[in-house]
């Protein structure tokens, strides 16, 4: 049971940092990013390219991976999604940049990259190993580093001025235009911070489970369905949904590891269930 409940912490801190990205998003600017899976891809193969195949250090290319995704975030909101916002009224205008967006990436990536996947040497090395848990030091530090940018993420996010125009933002975009908040602005700072914590875990995460061009679809998912667990838009809601979907993953895998991807049949099913019952998740508000 302690194994169970150590993965599950594990994935649910990794997790909640994926689902944090995406939230701010659309609390901002009401936009389902559903390139989010493909940005975590992208800031994985930085990584890989700056540590795996330049041989610089893990926290230089972590660095690189943040600063790339975060650049290329206030890229994308500049130039397709806050002129397709202007112009159209219709929420499905952004839905399909996004998707289009995420279609784009995809097949850059296997142009540059390829079919195959890619991993970098450990972090660090050596088990932990006390009887009932067992858990490599790199999943433990990745976790910590996970929970440790998660608590950066909230105290800017309450205590930056940055953070207090972008709460406002999407409490009430007219109400702070009002107030003279420059909403063009501090949408484009969202996005990209949005994407550059897609990055973040994406660059952590490549050390341990490695990387390949197919799988930003599979993290998009992941990540709305913690959004929707928690309830879309709200942030604490994105960190409760991470760590309840890491630990219904880990006892999952722990009870039906025999019947493969029956897991994640058990957990969508039951997520059919919840929203049937809660459609506005645990956090969520019926106004948004």
């Amino acid at each position: 049971m302690e194994q169970v409940i150590v993965n599950g912490l594990y994935l649910g801190a990794q997790y909640a940092l994926i689902a944090l990205g995406l939230t701010l998003i659309f609390s901002l600017m009401n936009v389902l990013n559903f390139a989010h899976g493909q940005m975590y891809v992208l800031g994985a193969f930085v990584t890989y390219t700056v540590y795996g195949q330049w041989h610089l250090p893990f926290v230089v290319a972590l660095i690189a991976s943040s600063l790339t995704l975060f650049a290329l975030g206030a890229l994308i909101e500049m130039f397709l999604f806050r002129p397709v916002i202007r112009r159209s009224k219709r929420e499905e205008s952004t839905m399909l940049l996004a998707a289009a967006i995420a279609f784009l990436f995809d097949a850059g990536i296997l142009l540059i990259f390829g079919e195959k996947g890619h991993g970098v040497p450990k972090i660090v090395r050596g088990v932990l190993n006390t009887g009932a848990i067992i858990i490599p030091y790199d999943r433990i530090l990745v976790a910590c580093l996970a929970v440790v940018f998660i608590a950066v993420f909230m105290a800017f996010m309450q205590f930056s001025r940055v953070g207090r125009a972008m709460r406002a933002l999407a409490q009430d975009r007219v109400a702070a235009q009002l107030m003279g908040v420059n909403v063009d602005r501090y949408s484009m700072i969202g996005f990209a911070l949005g994407a550059l914590l897609a990055g973040l875990i994406g660059g952590l995460l490549v050390a341990i489970t490695g990387v390949s061009s197919g799988i930003g679809t599979a993290v998009s998912t992941k990540a709305f369905m913690m959004v929707m667990i928690g309830g879309a838009g709200v942030v604490g809601g994105a960190i409760a949904g991470g760590f309840i979907l890491g630990m219904l993953e880990a006892v999952g895998l722990s009870v039906l590891h025999a019947y493969g991807d029956i897991t994640y049949l058990v957990i969508f099913a039951s997520l059919m269930v919840f929203l049937a019952i809660r459609p506005n998740g645990l956090m969520g508000k019926p106004w948004g």
